[in-house]
């Protein structure tokens, strides 16, 4: 059970790391921001996701 869950969270966790990557490429932020950002988030998933929720570039995704 615990095997399961821990496989759960950790595709969404990557889910939403590929979902905040993509967001950030379509900002309109400058191009060594957008690298940075990325770097952050595909280094860090969890902390540098959080961070990006706070504070990252969004792209222009409409809902």
């Amino acid at each position: 059970m615990g095997s399961t869950l821990y496989s759960l969270l950790t595709l969404v966790i990557f889910a939403l790391d590929i979902w905040a990557i993509i967001n950030v490429v379509k900002s309109s932020a400058d191009t060594v921001k957008k690298v940075l950002w990325v770097a952050l988030v595909a280094f860090l998933p969890v902390l540098g996701l959080i961070i990006w929720a706070l504070a990252g570039p969004r792209g222009n995704v409409r809902l």
